[in-house]
């Protein structure tokens, strides 16, 4: 008994062995790049670290308890019909790039135009877990592939979070990839699947690099965490701010609320639009991502002209409604603040209009 027991167990390991494998699943930093990490500030015993103390879930409950909840007990709505998320299907190689226009693709995903170059960030057109099966996209929402994606002059990856980084979509556009911008460590995951080390800049919190044309990328803190398989936190997560000729984009990537968010308001008072979190959200997991009634509070602290909200509308990660993100967004906007709020695929000019004083407000695009 104790043989087949230990024979059980053996093969048991040999196929988790595989699987964590499978390319999907990327590679930890190592050589060099681990070596700049250790030098980081916010890497200690082996792991990034939140600015503001963070538990990953709630301490009144257990893990086993959390999980089970979210895997058997029922939630309605969670998962919309068909039919009932809008989308358009855009032509992206036909748009005129000398437009400053903004184009979401579901959840987290998105194209920039910015005076004249275009800015990818997290593009996940296929699955948010490591297998299509384990979390289908919502019906109909799958309308991009990589292939309909045109020449990009910067991709920008917040994190590495399997629905912020898509092993099906990121290698299949390496080749119209000019340059990539991430968190620190990310970028092993990258060379691993064929990016070339000199196409990748990897940034802690609060660096940044400048590029020709007047264009800077600052990498800032978010409130998260990383990982793509059993090793967690070894890369950096991070927000984004896009300083272009046009104006100035903050790329809220995935956070719970925070101080960082008061202290980038101040460091960039001029923001012209920001992208932020808003889906996927729990009690239980507070710390690490944005509850609705934090939306206010974090757009208060950056004080930007525009809002966009993500991270819905195509994956079920939580068990809210699928549309209460969408509720979210009009609360937001019935609080005074300018909201963006578009349609899968639709084309939107992300530049706020500067409106004369006898003039009447420009009008928010709505779906």
């Amino acid at each position: 008994m104790f043989l087949v027991i230990l024979s059980i167990v053996g093969v048991v390991g040999i196929a988790g062995i595989g699987i964590l494998n499978q390319p999907q699943f990327g590679k930890i930093p190592s050589g060099e790049r681990l070596e700049r990490i250790e030098k980081s500030p916010n890497y200690k015993d082996g792991h990034f670290q939140n600015e503001t103390q963070t538990t990953m879930m709630a301490k009144n409950k257990g893990m086993l308890s959390i999980w089970w909840d979210f895997l058997f007990k029922e939630h309605p709505n969670t998962v919309p019909d068909s039919g009932q998320i809008k989308v358009i299907k855009t032509d992206l190689s036909k748009l005129d790039k000398n437009k400053d226009l903004i184009i979401w693709f579901g959840h987290s995903s998105y194209m920039i135009q910015a005076a004249g170059k275009r800015i990818l960030v997290d593009p996940v057109f296929f699955a948010g877990a490591p297998f299509q099966f384990i979390n289908k996209a919502f019906p109909g929402t799958q309308i991009y592939t990589p292939e309909d994606i045109p020449d990009i002059d910067f991709l920008i990856i917040t994190h590495d979070h399997y629905d912020h980084l898509d092993y099906e979509t990121v290698p299949k556009i390496k080749d119209r990839v000019n340059h990539v911008v991430t968190g620190l460590g990310v970028g092993s995951h990258l060379e691993y699947w064929g990016y070339p080390a000199n196409k990748l800049t990897e940034l802690d919190w609060d660096e940044s690099e400048s590029f020709a044309d007047g264009f800077k990328i600052y990498c800032l803190p978010a409130r998260h965490f990383s990982g793509r398989s059993l090793f967690q936190t070894k890369t950096l997560w991070a927000s984004f701010v896009l300083e272009t000729p046009s104006g100035k984009i903050y790329i809220g990537g995935d956070s719970g609320y925070g101080p960082h968010y008061a202290r980038i308001g101040k460091q960039f008072p001029d923001l012209d639009l920001a992208i932020l979190e808003n889906g996927q959200y729990d009690e239980n997991w507070a710390n690490i991502h944005t509850l609705p009634q934090e939306l206010p509070l974090i757009a208060k602290d950056l004080n930007a002209k525009r809002y966009m909200t993500v991270h819905n509308s195509k994956f079920k990660l939580a068990n809210h409604s699928w549309d209460a993100p969408l509720k979210n967004a009009e609360a937001l906007r019935q609080k005074g603040f300018d909201v963006m709020t578009p349609t899968i695929g639709e084309i939107l000019e992300w530049k706020k209009a500067i409106v004369a004083p006898e003039s009447k407000p420009a009008k928010t695009v709505e779906n």
